[in-house]
Formats: structure tokens, C-alpha cells, sequence
């Protein structure tokens, strides 16, 4: 899944970015507020951390911004400004979620995880389709109670197609969703995907939809 992260600090934008890509996010980083704020309109990101003291424009202003343009992303906001009334204010502002630093980078990923979910309209943290279960939190995937193991891209895929199911995914929007601008993308890569998941958790998990995309149905 793909992360947008605003934040000014290169020595916590470096980590939290290290530590999203370890847990199989992509990320894509921008360090002054003008850049990220343009930023989401241009891509599909599951979610967003922000920043409030950011050079160039400031949160609240960004977030303002995304909110009256009808930009439905989840935001995490994450900055130093911790008190309750500013918690307040951000979270009236548009912000879904509101973490204070110093952080726990375990938290930052577990409330993303809870935000990315949510917004696709689950409340556990386990989806549950046919003889598959997939844990949001733990990104782990059983079939008929067996442990799959799955590579980073492959795990980021099934939850994606997961939830969005009866979704017609488009190659584009597959990549789009998948990678961050920085990583290069052979032009097969999203079909080599298909074809180990297909191995891995039966070929009749995901349908490909000629000419179109791929959909997970029920």
C-alpha cells in the first residue's frame, strides 16, 4: 500500500520511511508542505502522515485544502504540537487520526493500518474470504488455516484486491497503488504478482478481467 508523507525533519521522515517500507508500505516523502500538499492529488495513496510545521504551507492550511477539493484519503497528522487543544483543532480541520511526537514507530504503523482498513470499510482486522484469512495488522495470509507465506509486493496486492473486492482493478491503478515514484516498475511486474498469488492461494482468487484488470469477487 502506498504512503504519502509530509514532514520536515529528514531525520524522522528517513525513519518512518525506513520503517513503512520494512513493513511492505511504499512511500513517497516530501519535506515542505507545497510538494506534499500537490502531491495527493496526483496519485492514490491509502494514506496519508502529515506534518503541521512544514515549510512553504503549513498542515492545517494542506489539510484544509484537501478536505474542500473532496480528497477523502485518510490523515494521520504527526507533529510535536501534541496538546489537546491542537489535537482538537486537527482533527476538526479534516485529520482521522492524531499522533503526537516523540512516537512509537510500531503505532504509527498500527494506527495507519486501523485508518487504511476503516476506510475500506472493515472494523476487524482480519478479512475473511472464502477459506482465505487475511490480518490487516500482522499482514499475515492463511488458506484453510495454513500459514502462506507471500512476498512483500504479493502481500501488498492481496490486501489491496481484498479491499476492494467486486472492484475491477486496472493494471495502472494496481501499479499506481502499489509502487512509489522512485521505484523502477518492469512493464510484467503486476503480472508476475498475479501469477504467484494464483500458485500460492489458488488460481480461481483472482479473476482477470480482459482488457481491463483484475477483481477479487464474491
Amino acid at each position: 500500500m502506498r504512503i504519502l508523507l509530509v514532514e520536515d525533519d529528514n531525520l524522522i521522515g528517513d525513519g518512518i520511511k525506513i520503517g513503512l517500507e520494512k513493513s511492505g508500505f511504499s512511500v513517497d516523502w516530501f519535506d515542505n508542505g507545497a510538494d506534499g500538499e500537490e502531491a495527493l492529488f496526483t496519485a492514490p495513496y491509502a494514506a496519508v502522515i502529515l506534518d503541521l510545521g512544514l515549510p512553504e504551507v503549513d498542515g492545517l492550511t494542506i489539510l484544509k485544502h484537501w478536505r474542500e477539493n473532496g480528497l477523502k484519503v485518510p490523515v494521520l497528522i504527526l507533529t510535536a504540537l501534541g496538546d489537546v487543544e491542537s489535537k482538537i483543532i486537527g482533527l476538526n480541520k479534516g485529520a482521522d487520526d492524531y499522533l503526537g511526537k516523540p512516537f512509537s514507530l510500531k503505532e504509527v504503523i498500527a494506527r495507519l493500518n486501523a485508518l487504511i482498513r476503516r476506510n475500506s470499510g472493515y472494523v476487524s482486522s482480519e478479512i475473511r474470504y472464502k477459506d482465505i484469512i487475511f490480518n490487516v495488522d500482522t499482514k499475515t495470509v492463511y488458506l484453510n488455516n495454513q500459514n502462506v507465506v507471500l512476498a512483500p509486493k504479493e502481500i501488498a496486492l492481496v490486501e489491496m484486491l481484498l479491499l476492494n473486492k467486486n472492484k475491477v482493478l486496472s493494471k495502472n491503478v494496481i501499479e499506481e497503488k502499489l509502487y512509489s515514484w522512485d521505484t523502477d516498475v518492469s512493464s510484467n511486474a503486476v503480472e508476475v504478482h498475479i501469477h504467484h498469488i494464483r500458485k500460492k492461494l489458488g488460481k480461481d482468487f483472482v479473476r482477470t478481467v480482459n482488457k481491463i484488470g483484475y477483481i477479487v469477487e464474491d
